[in-house]
C-alpha cells in the first residue's frame, strides 16, 4: 500500500529533513510514526500525500509514484488518502456539516446522498447535534472529530493523521484512538505520527520511529495484547 525507497527530502542543501528512508507499510496495517520534534515525521506525511516531492527516491501509493506524478494528478491521489492535520485546517467560517460535506461534493457526490454520508459520520463521531453550528464555535476535542469526519466521510484506502491527540485530555485521546481502530478494522490503513508515548504503548501497534529525519528503529505490534485492544 505505501513503500517509500532511498527517499531523501531536503528543504535547503545543507539540511536533510529525511535521509535514505526505506519503508513499507501494507494494506490494512495500523502504524504509528514516533520521535522528536524535528524528527521528520510531519515531512514523511506529506510526502505521503503528494504535498512534497521527495529531492531523491520513490514513494508509492498504492501502486502510484507519487513523486512522478504530475500535478494535475495529485487531486486525484488524494480521493483515497484522508488527512488529519496537526492544526485542523478547517473553513472556520462555515458549519460543521459544511466542513465535513466538502469532501463529498468535490468527488460529484448528488445532495441527498451527501446529506446522509455527512449525518451518519457526525454520528459516529459524536457530534451530529453541532451540525449546523460554525466551527469556531466550538471545542478543541470537538474540532478535532470534525476534521476526522472530513477526512474518514469518504472511507479512504489511507488515513494519514499529524498529532492527532496534541491538546486533548486523556478521555478525548481514548476517542480518537478509538476511531482510528474502527476505521483499521473497516480496512484502512492507518499512519498516525505523534509523540505520545502513552497513546502508543497502549495501542500495541507497529512503530517506526524517527530521529534527525532517519528510521532509527521499528517494532513490530504485539500481535496478541493487539487483538484484545482492538
Amino acid at each position: 500500500m505505501i513503500q517509500l525507497h532511498n527517499v531523501s527530502m531536503a528543504y535547503q542543501q545543507d539540511a536533510s529533513a529525511l535521509d535514505n528512508i526505506n519503508l513499507k507499510i501494507g494494506k490494512g496495517e495500523f502504524v504509528f510514526l514516533t520521535g522528536p520534534s524535528g524528527a521528520g515525521k510531519t515531512t514523511l506525511l506529506r510526502l505521503l500525500y503528494g504535498a512534497l516531492s521527495p529531492s531523491r527516491g520513490q514513494v508509492l501509493i498504492d501502486g502510484q509514484n507519487v513523486s512522478r506524478l504530475p500535478a494535475s494528478q495529485i487531486p486525484y491521489l488524494r480521493r483515497s488518502v484522508g488527512v488529519v492535520f496537526q492544526d485542523f485546517k478547517l473553513l472556520q467560517n462555515r458549519t460543521v456539516f459544511e466542513n465535513v460535506a466538502i469532501t463529498l461534493e468535490v468527488l460529484g457526490w448528488g445532495r441527498a446522498d451527501i446529506g446522509k454520508k455527512v449525518m451518519h459520520i457526525l454520528k459516529q463521531m459524536g457530534i451530529e447535534s453541532k451540525f449546523n453550528l460554525i466551527t469556531q464555535r466550538l471545542s478543541g476535542g470537538e474540532q478535532q472529530r470534525v476534521a476526522l469526519a472530513r477526512a474518514l466521510v469518504n472511507d479512504p484506502k489511507i488515513l494519514l493523521a499529524d498529532e492527532p491527540t496534541g491538546n486533548l485530555d486523556d478521555a478525548n485521546k481514548n476517542q480518537i484512538l478509538s476511531i482510528f481502530r474502527e476505521a483499521n478494522v473497516r480496512g484502512t490503513t492507518v499512519v498516525v505520527a505523534t509523540h505520545d508515548r502513552r497513546l502508543i504503548e497502549q495501542s500495541h501497534k507497529r512503530i517506526v520511529m524517527l530521529n534527525k529525519g532517519e528510521i532509527v528503529e521499528q517494532m513490530e505490534k504485539e500481535k496478541n495484547r493487539d487483538d484484545q485492544a482492538i
